[in-house]
């Protein structure tokens, strides 16, 4: 049961970093009044694209999601750094990022047995 539900987690992590992505690079004018209200350049929006689908496909690798799930971290850090610097304090965006930054560790923890067994030993 831990590992599904470590795998669902996981897969919504990822789903909503690849969704995002998607839209960064397909209809970045969706996001224009979001990405201003933060000021940051709205021509940034096809990188910030590329850095969610890395990290969501190195994270969804089992061999590198260690990795993965740091950089998921970096990531919605700098996401609440932006919010928390335009004045935005317990923002939407930073609840989610918050959020979705834990459940990134959470699902890693809950569906890798070896996490599980390094965190948690009895002596």
């Amino acid at each position: 049961m831990r590992v599904i539900l470590g795998r669902a987690l996981s897969g919504l992590v990822i789903a909503v970093l690849v969704a995002d992505a998607a839209v960064n690079l397909l209809a970045p004018r969706v996001l224009e009044n979001e990405i201003a209200a933060v000021q940051f350049p709205t021509s940034l929006s096809p990188v910030l694209a590329v850095i969610m689908l890395v990290c969501a496909a190195v994270y969804a690798l089992p061999k590198t999601s260690f990795v993965g799930a740091v950089l998921i971290t970096g990531f919605f850090g700098g996401a609440i750094a932006i919010h928390l610097r335009v004045g935005e304090i317990f923002s939407p965006p930073q609840l989610v990022s918050l959020v979705l930054g834990a459940a990134t560790w959470v699902g890693i923890y809950l569906r890798d047995t070896r996490w599980q067994a390094m965190l948690f030993r009895s002596r």
